[in-house]
């Protein structure tokens, strides 16, 4: 395993992470995402959303506000129990509220929960989903990604039958490993942990922190908890709305328990380039790539010409680079083979390592044979293999080995 200080520069040399207001010295516990960085978070919360919400029937999404009524976080126990809130004010001068820029993302699908029943009408059990950021006054914030100020959340409050909460407890804990396995976290590096009563947040009757082998040690990954009806409760006593669910076929009127799946976007973007990162030797040299899953990775595909300074091979690899990226842009969606890049900067050497480091399962050179007979180098990043494939073949032969 790499150590952290080495994953740090590695992240900003090939523009994944910058420190935040880095030309002014920074700022404790805030990252800027760069190109590649953006890229692949994306392509982790895309992943994240089809599995849980577009893949399934019975989860809705919502995206809520990040300032919200101060007495959402009075009924939520956030303003007693927690000392990070970051507060703030609407309005200015004697008219000013308080409010707080929010700790958690929780609470957002908990107050649209009446909205959530009145405009679908689901049947239990049901979840309400969110992506989005939280922020948190963090004292020492430290260890990269692990602990900042601010952050993003991957949350799921799934709504059941009071008498049915272990039964789903138990399911989304085989839901939460199978997403971070296919997202190339081994279980050798994930471990469960039973949190003990005085150590679980005041709303949960049981938790499980799902922890990894991060550079620095085991630490928690990502949380499944039983908040029971904590904040429905508090919500429908402090707001006098009735937040209670009508079962049609047993007649009965309650209000649902919960099992909330959450996820820390940055820690898991942390944990797969910890888990991807890969010293190897190739040809004789030492070299650094990520050994991402193809889903995951930045780039797909990198079109290099052999040199830069041959106006024919540069017209060629533009040609093939269009054809390439054409799919991509709508014009045949069945054809993409994912983001692309062109890349002509230093000799072809150096360009495999750039791309190796940035984590892009392929890559294809235009040399001058291909001028002779419309072939192409394609090269795979995790063996360093080279082969030759017709430009018409070449969409089939990178989507197969996907």
């Amino acid at each position: 395993m790499t150590n952290l200080e080495t994953l740090v520069a590695l992240a900003k040399r090939r523009g994944f992470i910058y420190p935040g207001s880095e030309i002014y010295g920074g700022l404790a516990g805030t990252w800027d995402y760069g190109h590649y960085g953006l890229a692949l978070k994306n392509n982790l919360k895309n992943l994240w959303w089809q599995r849980f919400v577009t893949g399934r029937e019975d989860i809705y999404g919502v995206d809520a506000a990040i300032l919200m009524n101060q007495k959402v976080w009075q009924a939520s126990g956030h303003t007693e129990k927690f000392s990070e809130i970051f507060q703030t004010q609407i309005g200015t001068g004697d008219d000013a509220a308080i409010t707080y820029l929010r700790p958690e993302t929780a609470q957002g699908m908990f107050v649209n929960f009446k909205n959530t029943v009145d405009s679908f009408h689901p049947t239990l059990p049901f979840g309400i989903a969110q992506i989005g950021k939280a922020f948190r006054n963090e004292i020492a914030p430290r260890d990269f990604l692990f602990r900042a100020r601010e952050f993003e959340q991957m949350e799921i409050e799934y709504f059941v039958k009071p008498a049915d909460w272990e039964k789903f407890f138990e399911y989304w804990r085989g839901e939460m490993l199978g997403w971070m396995r296919d997202i190339g976290l081994t279980s050798d590096k994930i471990h469960e942990l039973e949190v003990p009563e005085n150590d679980r947040a005041h709303y949960s009757k049981r938790t499980i922190d799902f922890e990894f082998d991060f550079p620095f040690g085991r630490k928690e990954l990502c949380g499944l908890a039983y908040r029971t009806d904590f904040d429905l409760q508090n919500h429908r006593q402090a707001s006098t709305v009735d937040l209670s669910y009508y079962n049609e076929e047993t007649k009965e009127r309650f209000v649902p328990h919960v099992i909330e799946p959450t996820f820390g976007l940055d820690r898991i973007i942390l944990a797969v380039l910890t888990s991807a990162y890969t010293e190897d030797e190739l040809g004789g040299e030492k070299r650094v790539f990520l050994k991402l899953k193809s889903e995951l990775a930045p780039i797909k595909v990198a079109v290099f010409p052999l040199l830069k300074n041959k106006p024919e091979l540069i017209a060629k690899a533009r040609t093939v680079f269009n054809s390439l990226k054409a799919p991509t842009l709508g014009r045949d969606p069945d054809r993409s083979v994912g983001a692309i890049t062109f890349d002509d900067n230093g000799n072809i050497g150096k360009r495999y390592r750039r791309q190796d480091e940035i984590g892009t399962p392929y890559c294809v050179t235009i040399d001058f044979q291909t001028l002779d007979d419309d072939t192409v180098t394609v090269r795979a990043r995790d063996t360093g293999a080279q082969e030759r494939v017709a430009v018409g073949e070449l969409v089939d032969k990178i989507q197969n080995k996907k």
